[in-house]
């Protein structure tokens, strides 16, 4: 096992190359943040959205900047097949064998893919209890994660890593734009609603990574994790989800397209939402409407939708890319009267119309007549940004 360590831990021996990582300094400098306290901190989001590389970019702060003795940073991925059999305590013990490292000594651990581990939350919570350490844990796959929240309540922290916005994406292409050449930003900015925001399509445009990607989705994630027996099924429901995105998702009407029940076909949406490929989101009102009501749907990232559907309806792309960027607002979609409007936040009601779209006669009723702090009609990246603040994440 001490071979494998240091296969995993290069950092032991020799400072790697860390300048091939392209930093995303908002992120990153939240997590740092989290090193003055012991709370356990959890990662999560879509596969490949850059888990793996913030880990070693924090592992990488801790002994170029803090000053932390790089043998007292230790790096593990749980799905490894060589430690099938190893518990938490075995590993972390074996690595404080290895540099002698005394029981009281304060250590930095991160586990990379924590659910592969049985019983992981019992596990992290007893490390947390008894060890001196500072735990870094990723996984993506939301439902087990939320199933065993409970276990360490009060423990943990959650960051959800979402995949590029439009400024890490520039940042990722290496492009500048000074303030003189901002009509530039009409350009760009199309070329990112078609690429999306999975870091390393960005820099290849590699369409295969992304097909890789949605298989190990569909077949790792999803079939496997629920021994499901017909995964053509699974696949077309994959499809339409892509073809529906932004839109209300009718359980019933799919589930008729596909010969499926009502029951599955739900399963199916709440499997792919635990990936974190999609969000679902509630429309405004009253419990029974909020419960009744069909759910809109938004994918994680534009770049896999394109792929499956076409580079097509900027229109819907861009209310997308709204939504994840204020998705941390938690908003609700609002319909009446057979009129929707895109967004309503606890402070906010926001529209999307790319460019120079329109309301409708209706919705320019509806949106007037909505009580709301502020309201926002956003056409483009700036004008989200006016809305978020750059620092929330």
């Amino acid at each position: 096992m001490e071979q494998l360590f240091y296969q995993y831990n290069p950092h032991w021996e020799n400072t790697p190359n860390v300048e091939k990582y392209i930093k995303r300094p908002r992120i990153l400098d939240a997590l740092i943040s989290q090193f003055s306290n012991k709370h356990i901190v959890f990662l999560s989001g879509l596969r490949r959205v850059g888990k793996t590389t913030l880990m070693k970019m924090l592992i990488n702060y801790l002994y170029s900047s803090a000053s932390i003795n790089p043998q007292k940073i230790f790096y593990i991925s749980l799905d490894n097949y060589l430690l099938r059999e190893k518990n938490l305590f075995e590993i972390i013990n074996e690595f404080r064998k290895i540099h002698n490292i005394k029981y009281d000594e304060f250590v930095y651990i991160f586990f990379d893919e924590i659910t592969y581990v049985k019983d992981y939350e019992l596990q992290l919570k007893n490390l947390y209890d008894l060890n001196n350490c500072k735990i870094v844990a990723s996984s993506s796959n939301a439902s087990i994660l939320k199933s065993k929240k409970p276990f360490l309540t009060g423990r943990s922290r959650l960051f959800e890593i979402p995949a590029l916005d439009y400024e890490e994406f520039l940042m990722f292409k290496n492009i500048q734009i000074r303030s003189a050449d901002n009509h530039l930003h009409d350009k760009y900015f199309l070329d990112f609603l078609k690429t999306g925001g999975i870091p390393e399509y960005v820099i290849t445009n590699d369409v295969a990574y992304i097909q890789d990607l949605t298989d190990d989705i569909i077949f790792k994630d999803i079939v496997a994790q629920h021994q499901l027996r017909n995964p053509k099924v699974l696949q077309d429901f994959f499809l339409l989800l892509m073809e529906r995105s932004g839109k209300q998702f009718s359980i019933s009407k799919i589930a008729k397209i596909l010969s499926i029940s009502s029951e599955t076909a739900k399963r199916y949406l709440e499997y792919f939402a635990d990936t974190y490929l999609i969000y679902l989101v509630v429309r405004s009102g009253k419990t029974k409407e909020r419960l009744l009501s069909p759910k809109k749907i938004y994918v994680s990232d534009l770049g896999i939708r394109n792929i499956y559907t076409g580079f097509r309806d900027i229109g819907a792309l861009f209310e997308n890319y709204v939504y994840l960027k204020i998705r941390h607002l938690n908003p609700k979609y609002l319909y009446e009267n057979r009129t929707e409007l895109d967004f309503v936040t606890d402070d906010y009601l926001i529209e999307a119309k790319f460019k120079n779209a329109e309301l409708t006669k209706k919705q320019e009723e509806f949106f007037n007549s909505f009580s709301s702090k502020e309201k926002f009609i956003v056409r483009n990246h700036f004008d989200i940004n006016r809305i978020v603040n750059e620092t929330d994440f």
